[in-house]
């Protein structure tokens, strides 16, 4: 279970950065950045440690290759507290940095574990977002094998 005040803390910060974003206000978005990266660095493998806050400042990291290991430790997180929802929600953001990325092998084998966690998630869109981009691939794979 998450600390209730760390939760409150993090929603706002993320708010904060999207308010940013939208004002194309750098200074902002950077401070807010930094202060969401000491939250996560301070509770970092304490009792307030949480998926939540590394999946949140991955999403507002802009180097890819710098998110995917963001998301690879919120991964690591969400599989110590065994939450499907971050899991699968974590795993589908990852896939599609490495599509963006170009590693489409990479991309099937997160949605894949996404796909798996999914199966036991209350949230429809994420599970068909995570089977339709699974298929889509998987039979862009079909086509390239077969010309």
């Amino acid at each position: 279970m998450m600390n209730t005040k760390i939760y409150t803390h993090v929603h706002s910060l993320a708010e904060e950065l999207m308010v940013a974003v939208q004002k194309k206000d750098q200074v902002r978005f950077d401070k807010s950045y930094q202060e969401l990266k000491q939250v996560c660095d301070d509770n970092d493998n304490t009792d307030k440690d949480h998926p939540v806050q590394w999946e949140t400042l991955a999403d507002f990291t802009d180097d890819l290759e710098l998110a995917i290991t963001i998301y690879d430790k919120a991964l690591t997180k969400a599989q110590e507290i065994n939450s499907k929802d971050f899991l699968s929600s974590i795993a589908y953001s990852t896939a599609l940095l490495k599509l963006e990325l170009g590693e489409k092998d990479s991309a099937i084998e997160y949605l894949e574990k996404a796909k798996v966690s999914s199966n036991k998630i209350v949230d429809k869109e994420l599970k068909a977002e995570i089977h339709d981009l699974l298929m889509d691939l998987k039979d862009q794979e079909t086509v390239n094998e077969s010309e």
